[in-house]
């Protein structure tokens, strides 16, 4: 089963007899340092326009436990993940689609989650609600509740630890921007650079100008030229969890198999024992 959806198919997949089961999780990147800049939305975004039939996912709350030791956007608790998409209505024997603004990011997220915890049937709206050619809703659904139990470990995990020695025996792929990961910039977390021998990837490289992937031939391309491929371990890792799990869609896309460093650069740069790495080279 593709991880990704068109348009046109999901449409056609709404008419029939099974339709999924829609998760609308519009959410950006927000680096506001002072009070009165604005702050994205969602729940706003989603109320002036949806999917027909969606349900809105917050990713700061229902997709991420408090920031704290363990990130910016740590994993959240299997209860609490659990419990928010029941109330949507997702349930083990039915699919899924998720689908945010068109980055895709806050979409590959839930993505993963779900992956993560065993539900078996999940896909990524590409392209995200601009590629929708339909009309829009303003209705909120108030869908059966679901019946999905989460139980995690059907995709790769890392820790720190592991990540740290993925990237000495296998790939470690960092997705965030070309200059964060040199540690020329840093908006966001409180130190620049990278992880040592992690190589550069940024997500943003692997979908076109509209936020579609790229064809799954060229992103194969793109990753073994990266040094993806054959039995090498491959891991990705971002700034809080969020853009690498939009890498290891891609990553899916490409039939190559990935795991998640949750915690990512806000986890690790804020251990002081942790060392980094600054640079184009990964050492």
């Amino acid at each position: 089963m593709n991880a990704i959806i068109s348009a046109t198919e999901l449409a056609s997949d709404l008419a029939g007899p099974r339709p999924p089961v829609l998760l609308d999780v519009r959410w950006q990147l927000s680096v506001a340092k002072t009070a009165g800049e604005p702050v994205f939305d969602g729940r706003a975004e989603y109320a002036s326009g949806h999917l027909p039939g969606a349900v809105h996912i917050d990713l700061d709350r229902e997709l991420a436990a408090a920031p704290g030791a363990g990130g910016r956007h740590p994993l959240p608790g299997l209860a609490e993940f659990g419990a928010a998409m029941r109330r949507a209505g997702v349930s083990a024997g039915r699919p899924v689609v998720t689908y945010d603004g068109g980055q895709g990011w806050a979409a590959a997220r839930a993505w993963w989650l779900l992956r993560w915890t065993g539900h078996p049937d999940v896909r990524v709206l590409d392209g995200g609600l601009p590629a929708w050619p339909g009309p829009l809703s303003t209705d909120e659904p108030s869908p059966a509740p679901g019946d999905f139990e989460p139980v995690p470990g059907a995709t790769g995990l890392l820790d720190a630890d592991g990540a740290a020695a993925l990237a000495r025996s296998g790939l470690l792929l960092d997705a965030r921007a070309g200059e964060r990961y040199r540690g020329e910039v840093e908006p966001i977390d409180p130190v620049g650079g990278h992880i040592p021998g992690a190589v550069s990837a940024p997500t943003a490289r692997n979908t076109a100008p509209d936020g579609r992937f790229l064809p799954a031939g060229e992103l194969q391309a793109r990753f073994k030229e990266l040094g993806a491929g054959g039995d090498t371990e491959v891991g990705v890792y971002c700034g809080s969890g969020v853009s690498a799990a939009h890498e290891v869609l891609a990553l899916t896309v490409a039939g190559i198999p990935a795991a998640l460093y949750a915690g990512s650069w806000s986890e690790w740069s804020a251990d002081p024992r942790r060392p980094v790495a600054t640079g184009p080279e990964p050492q």
